[in-house]
């Protein structure tokens, strides 16, 4: 586990600093909190001096329960966690497809859809050119317009749950690309020379046809629909907390929205759907029949099943996730440190919500203290308003940066004291995430393959040095000059220096000559000739090296 200290110096700049590598045995949440323990006792630190905490989202690190935030937070409880906002809505999204059984099945079929018409460029190809041609004939008949970046090609793309909007861009292109897609399978159907693909095409055709299929289609369309625009808000490298929390909320009203009076409108959406493409139609006042088991009867009607098992709970879900992951005490925190913020000439500033701020550090201000800072904050935005030192600052460093420079902090101790606090909070944002996924192009197979073998060689290189030097010098050749301890000592010489010779008994051979007359062989595989002069600088009848 790799440990890295967030702090803001006495010049007012934030530094993060590598501690080091902690070795644990196993990854639960009671292990790396004792190796935590450890080594703040080994610096002489105290976690309850701990003001914020980050992980990734991995359970063991995040869990509400007993997860390492939660146990760090029983002993600090001012050391807040926030996670990736981006991430997190991710995560609410695709939530439901793990949850709920039939939204599971339809993102298992649409994955078996992008293994059989995407793994190959041919189908690919199709999809395109039977596309292509369906715009053609709307445009001929003026049933589609033209213009600058309309009608543009498309293709399905694979989906990735890291890939943040990669669902709904799959879903929008599958509802358009839909009748061509169709025609498509039923070619790998009738004509495919592999027998599961064909299996595969006639499975996926099947399901199409359902009332399932349109249903569910229709339903992760108008959720993912919902939440795209807050998802790209949350991934601007420019992200306001403010505007990315106010999107939050409404994002959930929106939802609730949806689900008290959006049931009409939704079914006309499924209905359009499956008029313009012949697939499945149900009657809602008919008793629903459950297709895993046909025989036994329900008691309820199709519009009970699809609008309170269906629609109602996927919403519920959703919100429930929301709800689970934006927390109202992250969401209010942070909203309280953007107050702080000196752009546009601390336009967000707020007393009432940093004098909030205060009550979530409570081991820091005093009730004494609380009352004095809203009598200093007045003083305080007055006082750098009318300095031209603090007009174009961009964010919180700059601010505490000018601070220490101009001394103010000495003259609003409790404002700097709030600053610091709202930078030490490691708060990550999509452009952290980015940085791990763009390390996958960078640490690759290859790559790592490469490191590995460079590693070996210089170990390689270090155990022969090691041999070859004692205290630093070459090794030098035995006292004895008779035959056999010298011819011994350059064997053993020569079979290292020589051991990646491409012919190594021509190098073994001059090796040996050289050593007897030379008394000495350079450390390593080659090179290094400046450690034995007399072996250097020995040469062949044709005045070339002779020495290997």
């Amino acid at each position: 586990m790799a440990v890295v200290f967030r702090f803001v110096d006495k010049y007012g700049v934030v530094k993060e600093r590598f501690i080091g590598v902690i070795h644990v045995q196993e990854t639960s949440s009671l292990s790396l909190k004792s190796a935590i323990d450890s080594l703040f006792a080994k610096y002489g630190l105290s976690l309850k001096k701990l003001r914020g905490q980050g992980y990734d989202g991995a359970s063991n690190m995040k869990g509400e329960f007993n997860g390492l935030r939660s146990l760090i937070l029983k002993e600090s409880s001012c050391a807040y966690y926030v996670h990736c906002f981006a991430h997190q809505l991710q995560l609410v999204v695709m939530a439901v497809a793990k949850k709920h059984v039939e939204v599971g099945e339809f993102f298992d079929m649409i994955s078996v859809l992008l293994n059989v018409v995407g793994a190959s460029c041919k189908r690919k190809d199709k999809i395109r050119e039977i596309h292509r041609q369906k715009v053609e004939e709307k445009i001929s008949n003026g049933e589609i317009k033209t213009g600058t970046g309309l009608n543009q090609e498309l293709s399905l793309q694979r989906p990735g749950n890291t890939r943040w909007g990669s669902h709904y861009k799959t879903l929008l292109r599958l509802e358009e690309l839909f009748s061509s897609i169709v025609i498509v399978l039923e070619y790998i159907q009738d004509e495919g020379t592999d027998t599961t693909k064909r299996q595969q095409a006639y499975g996926i055709l099947k399901y199409f046809h359902t009332f399932d299929f349109v249903f569910y289609l229709e339903l992760m369309l108008l959720v993912m629909g919902l939440t795209d625009s807050l998802s790209k808000a949350l991934q601007r490298k420019d992200q306001d907390i403010l505007n990315a929390i106010s999107l939050v909320k409404t994002t959930k009203c929106q939802l609730q929205k949806v689900k008290d009076d959006g049931w009409d409108a939704f079914m006309a959406e499924v209905s359009s759907f499956s008029e313009k493409n012949n697939t499945g139609m149900l009657k809602m006042e008919e008793e629903f029949v459950d297709s895993r088991r046909p025989r036994k009867k329900t008691g309820i009607t199709n519009l009970h099943h699809y609008k309170v098992d269906c629609f109602y709970t996927v919403l519920d879900m959703q919100l429930q996730e929301f709800n689970d992951r934006f927390d109202e005490v992250n969401s209010e925190l942070l909203i309280c440190m953007s107050s702080l913020s000196p752009i546009d000439s601390f336009r967000q500033f707020d007393k009432s919500m940093l004098v909030r701020l205060t009550e979530f550090y409570p081991d820091d201000f005093s009730f004494v203290e609380r009352r004095s800072l809203d009598h200093q904050l007045e003083i305080y935005l007055d006082n750098v308003k009318n300095d031209e030192r603090f007009t174009d600052l961009k964010c919180l460093g700059d601010l505490a940066r000018v601070m220490v420079e101009t001394r103010k902090h000495l003259s609003h101790p409790l404002v700097y004291h709030l600053l610091k606090l709202s930078l030490i909070l490691p708060v990550a944002t999509a452009t952290v995430e980015r940085c791990f996924s763009a390390m996958n192009f960078v640490k690759t197979t290859l790559r790592t393959h490469i490191v590995h073998l460079l590693l070996r060689l210089l170990y390689q290189d270090l155990v022969d040095l090691l041999d070859a030097f004692g205290s630093g010098a070459v090794a030098p050749a035995p006292q004895s000059k008779d035959g056999p301890a010298l011819e011994k000592w350059c064997g053993q010489k020569c079979e290292g220096r020589c051991k990646e010779a491409g012919m190594k008994d021509r190098c073994l051979k001059y090796c040996g000559i050289c050593c007897k007359d030379c008394q000495c062989v350079p450390s390593g595989t080659y090179g290094n000739k400046h450690e034995c002069a007399c072996y250097r600088d020995k040469l062949s009848s044709k005045g070339t090296p002779k020495c290997p």
